[in-house]
């Protein structure tokens, strides 16, 4: 039976799940309450039973197995059926009484119970054991073949949703469950490892010389994991964009269908499934995409990766800095003495200390900031800057008046303009070097700057990347064919380029890699 559901508006809120919520969680209070230490224990081996399936444990196996711990020497059978009673009326074990082996009716009336963990108490003992072995330390890793496995499952689901392969409801939804499941040890794996990087502990670690043995290890750890996280994530990127949540509509629906197929005796009251998988999907889209109103956390995590490589450089010059400090130099001029004394003259002499010591009685000169932003503008085509000197008095002071702040709106648009037109021309010249569906920089006698840097650009990019596939400020998708054997030159206006001979085939939308 096919299941679609067409009612996609957002559903209220169920008063059942806003009153979950607030209320106060009786399961827990046993981590806290005056006996923690017995109900711990008891809870404990109750826990480890649990996850060996044996569910249902009887108060004298319990007692047997707390008579094995010197601190319960003294404790009763009386004292731990009491223990079990608050237990129960906390909600942490749930009863069954036995009425297997019951003999006579005196027996019956005892009431001999068997007692098992209830879900809100197996979530807490896994809990507290996680705790228990992280520490009072962030854990948390990052790991690189995690983006490469969700990768491979989007792969998978964008072959079901395109091709309409055959695949079960059973196989979409261990799909569904492995998206969900990366995503998720991505972001607590991630987040973790930079909560325990920026944590008091490992600043003062940083700060050591034992640092220095392990600077290389780390830098490496972390630039091995921003390759791989850009090499993978603009793959998922690319795929995201293609299957937005009505391409994945019919996905959904499989899904649905499949967990409607587990069976309980209780009624899930859930009103629109495919409401909650879309905005899943959607979530998980925007953690790598973005949107219009927030930055992606892909884009954070990047920034965030290359801000800690940041940091440990300047930790380690500082570092080195202080270390060069407080080391002696006797040695190192000695040896220059020596170097002076074993030239033949004075103009030798002076020749080695211009190196050595620099130009004597140099002037310094103070420049203004630049006034622009371009990285690749050159110091004698940027405009000359006036600098004002002010007089160096103690009674001068700089008048100064309250001033409006200047939006300058009109300059705004007028660099924007500006930059579009910059780009119009690019692409207008760009235009003209394509042969077919490539072009060949063997085949170029020449070319303007603007262009030899968006290729020396896409190239960049695309030896990051393991299909060599970039896509241009144009909006293309374009292969870089790299032919180390063959040597060409890129003759432009501030000179000459010699470079391997590199093809960029300018690919369809939607072809193969």
């Amino acid at each position: 039976m096919h299941v679609t559901i067409n009612d996609r508006k957002r559903p209220r809120r169920r008063s059942a799940v806003q009153h979950s919520v607030k209320k106060r969680v009786r399961e827990a209070t046993y981590l806290a309450a005056e006996k923690a230490s017995s109900y711990r224990t008891i809870l404990r081996y109750c826990y480890i039973q649990h996850e060996r399936m044996r569910q249902f444990l009887f108060a004298e196996e319990i007692h047997a197995h707390l008579q094995e711990d010197a601190s319960f020497a003294d404790y009763s059978l009386e004292e731990l059926q009491q223990d079990l009673e608050q237990l129960v009326k906390w909600g942490n074990l749930s009863t069954q009484q036995e009425t297997g082996k019951v003999n006579t009716v005196e027996e019956f009336k005892k009431k001999r119970f068997r007692y098992q963990c209830t879900p809100y108490t197996v979530e807490f003992e896994r809990m507290m054991l996680r705790m228990e072995q992280q520490g009072d330390q962030f854990g948390g890793s990052l790991e690189r073949s995690q983006f490469e496995r969700l990768y491979q499952v989007l792969v998978r689901i964008d072959e079901i949703v395109r091709s309409n392969k055959e695949e079960t409801d059973e196989e979409c939804a261990q799909l569904w469950d492995d998206v969900m499941m990366y995503i998720r040890q991505i972001t607590q794996n991630t987040s973790d490892y930079f909560a325990y990087i920026d944590s008091e502990n490992a600043n003062e670690r940083m700060q050591t010389e034992a640092f220095l043995l392990y600077k290389d290890q780390f830098t490496t750890y972390l630039r091995d994991f921003i390759i791989s996280l850009q090499r993978t994530a603009l793959q998922i990127q690319d795929l995201l964009r293609t299957l937005d949540g009505n391409t994945m509509e019919a996905f959904f629906n499989r899904v649905i269908r499949h967990k409607r197929q587990v069976f309980r005796f209780e009624e899930e009251e859930q009103e629109n499934p495919y409401l909650e998988y879309r905005e899943k999907w959607g979530n998980l889209a925007a953690w790598f995409l973005g949107s219009s109103q927030y930055e992606s956390e892909f884009d954070k995590l990047q920034e965030r990766t290359n801000e800690t490589i940041r940091r440990v450089t300047r930790t380690v010059q500082r570092l080195g800095e202080r270390n060069q400090h407080f080391q002696s130099r006797r040695q190192d001029y000695l040896h220059l003495a020596e170097w002076f004394d074993s030239l033949p003259d004075i103009n030798e002499a002076h020749k080695l200390s211009s190196v050595a010591f620099g130009v004597s009685h140099t002037k310094h000169l103070l420049a203004d900031p630049a006034l622009t932003e371009d990285i690749y503008t050159d110091v004698w085509q940027a405009p000359a800057s006036v600098h004002e000197t002010v007089p160096r008095i103690v009674n001068y002071g700089e008048k100064t008046k309250a001033g409006a702040v200047v939006e300058h709106r009109e300059a705004k648009e007028q660099q924007l303009r500006e930059h579009l037109q910059q780009r119009q021309r690019e692409q207008e010249i760009l235009e003209h070097y394509v042969q077919g569906n490539q072009i060949q920089l063997s085949d170029l006698t020449f070319v303007e700057t603007p262009v030899r840097k968006l290729f020396l650009a896409w190239i960049s990019k695309a030896m990051v990347q393991t299909d060599r596939r970039v896509k241009t400020e144009f909006g293309q998708d374009v292969k870089v064919h790299v032919h180390p054997e063959s040597k060409t030159t890129l003759n432009s206006d501030d000179g000459e380029l010699e470079l391997p001979d590199v093809t960029f085939e300018f690919l369809e939308v939607g072809s193969g890699m």
